[in-house]
């Protein structure tokens, strides 16, 4: 038997009806053996959940276990406010592009080994107002990209110290309102590569606070470490250092500064007192070996730099670091593009200075992956050189001297007595024989009275020009006439006699026509 294809192919005519058609296209595809291409299905989004472009939102749902089917171009997961408990193993491996995750207010007492594993893209991770009770090794090492872990109110009241070993890029850190009695400080020394940015402990339980292991962290470390509203014991040398940190301007301690707050008496556990504002309590503690300040160094632009520490011998496994002005990490042999080297007796080479090298360098010894111990302090200021009195004099000198130039070209320009630019122009060179020629006057050709009734007036204008008389022969001045004026020989034209009788002539800026 044929199939529906052929049969469709070879009896049915272009005026066959269109059910018909439609009839037999459907059997084709229903046939056995048949493939047909579908597109695959679209993305759906979880019931009671919200979804956008890379946006997925299921908060408030009362929900108790995450929704197997996720978008995956989900960037952003909010599952706040719900009832998970736990969450399963790999269960982001269907988010290949998450980049944020909110699971606060959630009842989450602990996380399995691999509940954060291909999540290597998550770089902010709220696990807020949940029920841990302490962070173990595990929890978050797969998260290499992670930048800013909140996980206050919680009751965690333990850190492993390895924790965030792997945490290269973390910035901020919220431990707050937790149960904490104590915390790994030394292991903070080697987090995130120093990258680190804000480590809040504030309002937990912590009893005492090592002091010795708090004045070895960088100084970007110590500027966002918050111990403000803890029952720590009161001493002097945790006051000395709140202080100092007060005095460095420290966000820590100058945005609460009021809220660090000290027992006085183990046995009585209201006794604590706000040591920082009421220090008359503490006016004998003396000061003691303080934190050294930085070593002032100047230089000039495109000088070579070498700064070095004076330590004492170091063993044999020290190795050094540099944290430079941008809190950039430099170990040997150098940054990427080699502008500052380390070598390996701890020296710091500034190949060519330049202004944005200013700044404080910290030198720090390593002897083991989470002891640093601070070798010194070099704050860098590099400058322009500075121009001598003889180059300056000399400069001044010709700067002025161009400034009055200037302004005697200005005023020849723009401050002479003439009116009009026109006015202003020189005439052609004229011939020998006009030398009376300038100043733009009309010589009238008016005839004396006596002559007016036997005369009979001209149509003719003429012209001539005058200008300072240059010769005079017998006291008698000497007049140049046009080669243009053709009458000027007639005696009823025009008459020139001495300096004492006067010339029937008009001169005006305006020509006056007659």
């Amino acid at each position: 038997s044929s199939s529906p294809a052929v049969l469709l192919g070879c009896t049915m005519s272009p005026q066959a009806p269109t059910a018909l058609l439609q009839l037999l296209l459907l059997l084709q595809l229903c046939a056995p053996g048949s493939t047909a291409h579908t597109s695959p299905p679209p993305h759906r989004c979880p019931i009671a959940c919200i979804c956008t472009s890379d946006l997925l939102s299921c908060s408030r749902q009362t929900l108790q276990r995450v929704p197997r089917e996720l978008p995956p171009t989900t960037t952003t997961l909010d599952l706040s406010h719900n009832a998970l408990t736990q969450l399963q193993d790999r269960w982001l491996a269907a988010l290949p592009h998450l980049e944020a995750l909110h699971i606060s207010h959630n009842q989450i007492k602990e996380l399995s080994p691999q509940a954060f594993h291909n999540a290597s893209y998550l770089r902010h991770l709220d696990m807020s107002s949940n029920h841990l009770r302490a962070v173990e090794t595990h929890y978050f090492d797969a998260l290499v990209s992670l930048e800013e872990l909140l996980l206050y109110n919680n009751r965690i009241a333990r850190v492993d110290e390895n924790a965030f070993a792997k945490l290269s890029g973390l910035r901020k850190v919220y431990l707050s309102w937790n149960n904490l009695t104590s915390f790994p400080f030394h292991a903070v020394q080697g987090l995130g590569g120093y990258s680190l940015r804000t480590l809040d402990l504030s309002s937990n339980s912590l009893h005492s606070i090592p002091v010795e292991e708090l004045a070895a962290l960088p100084e970007n470390v110590r500027n966002g470490l918050y111990l403000h509203n803890n029952p720590v014991r009161c001493s002097c040398p945790l006051y000395l250092m709140l202080q100092h940190w007060k005095q460095r301007g420290f966000s820590s301690v100058k945005d609460f500064f009021e809220e660090h707050t000290c027992k006085v008496s183990d046995n009585v556990p209201r006794s604590l007192i706000k040591f920082l504002k009421y220090s008359h309590m503490f006016e004998n503690c003396s000061a003691g070996p303080e934190a050294p300040h930085p070593v002032s160094f100047r230089a000039m632009v495109g000088q070579t730099l070498l700064l070095a520490c004076n330590a004492s011998a170091p063993a044999a496994a020290t190795t050094y670091m540099w944290i430079s002005p941008h809190h950039e990490p430099i170990k040997h042999p150098g940054n990427s593009n080699r502008s500052l080297e380390v070598y390996r007796n701890g020296s710091l080479r500034i190949a060519a200075a330049k202004p944005w090298h200013s700044g404080v360098y910290v030198g720090l010894a390593i002897n083991s992956p989470h002891n640093f111990s601070r070798l010194c302090e070099v704050n860098v200021t590099v400058q322009y050189p500075k121009l001598d009195g003889e180059t300056f004099n000399t400069g001044f000198t010709t700067l002025l001297g161009c400034i009055v130039s200037l302004l005697l070209v200005l005023v020849y320009l723009y401050l002479t007595p003439c009116r009009c630019l026109s006015c202003c122009k020189k005439p052609a060179p004229l011939s020998p024989r006009q030398e009376c020629s300038a100043q733009s006057s009309i010589l009238s050709t008016t005839p004396p009275a006596t002559d007016a009734p036997n005369r009979k007036v001209s149509a003719n204008k003429h012209v001539v020009f005058l200008e300072p008389v240059r010769e005079t022969q017998n006291g008698k001045i000497r007049l140049a006439l046009g080669e243009d004026f053709p009458d000027a020989k007639h005696p009823k034209v025009l008459q020139l006699k001495s300096d004492s009788e006067s010339i029937s002539s008009v001169f005006s800026d305006t020509p006056i026509v007659s």
